[in-house]
């Protein structure tokens, strides 16, 4: 049975992944700015259309995404991309250490080859440099936080929205492999960052959402536990 979208805070949505489009879909989160909407990952690439179909159904136009933050550069977040950007002309972002996968379309890096697909090399339009970048959209701010360790350009971000912290922490829990370019002690300083920012909300990117905040640090310690 497919699950409904679902409204996390106000204008905060999970409109994508198990459950609710395809099975190999990591979590797709969308925001609502004031005159913008901005799309947090894009899936595997097989059930845009169901995407696009859940976004129209909360009453919102496709068209207004003018941004798609990509958290890193595998296939089942990023395979989307491609057509939010010909068919929207939406923008994407992407760290700087994750962009050459995407551009290049490396079937090892992008994890295409365990998924068995292909993914097209695909233009980033702008790169998270270095360790923090703040992001404007009307009166509200995205911060997107190097968090690397799953990837070398992995990225977490935060909103504060209605006196709530909501964090974008899509692979936080790994895995961790060689042909990713993963780094196990990177990972642990960068789980260290994010505890820090005791956030309220956790958006994973493929176990669930986690609130409150007492259920959000439980989760990143279970993970600093299991691999100490």
């Amino acid at each position: 049975m497919r699950l409904k979208t679902e409204e996390i805070i106000r204008g905060v949505y999970l409109i994508g992944g198990p459950g609710v489009t395809a099975s190999n879909d990591a979590a797709i989160y969308l925001i609502a700015f004031a005159d913008e909407l901005v799309l947090i990952d894009a899936g595997a690439g097989s059930s845009t259309a169901q995407v696009v179909r859940n976004i129209e159904m909360l009453g919102l136009n496709p068209a207004s995404i003018s941004h798609l933050i990509l958290t890193h550069c595998h296939i089942d977040h990023i395979g989307s991309a491609p057509y939010f950007q010909k068919h929207y002309n939406t923008k994407i972002i992407i760290h700087e250490l994750d962009a050459p996968p995407v551009e290049k379309g490396d079937s090892i890096r992008t994890a295409a080859n365990w998924y068995e697909t292909t993914f097209p090399p695909t233009k980033v339009d702008r790169e998270i440099k270095g360790e923090r970048e703040i992001l404007q959209f009307g009166a509200e701010q995205l911060h997107c936080l190097h968090t690397p360790g799953h990837t070398p350009g992995s990225i977490s971000i935060y909103l504060d929205r209605e006196g709530k912290r909501v964090l974008f922490g899509q692979d936080i829990h790994g895995p961790f492999h060689k042909a990713f370019g993963s780094d196990i002690q990177a990972w642990k300083k960068s789980m260290q960052l994010l505890l820090l920012l005791k956030a309220d909300i956790l958006c994973e990117g493929h176990f669930g959402i986690y609130h409150p905040k007492e259920k959000v640090r439980d989760y990143i310690e279970r993970y600093l536990e299991e691999y100490s």
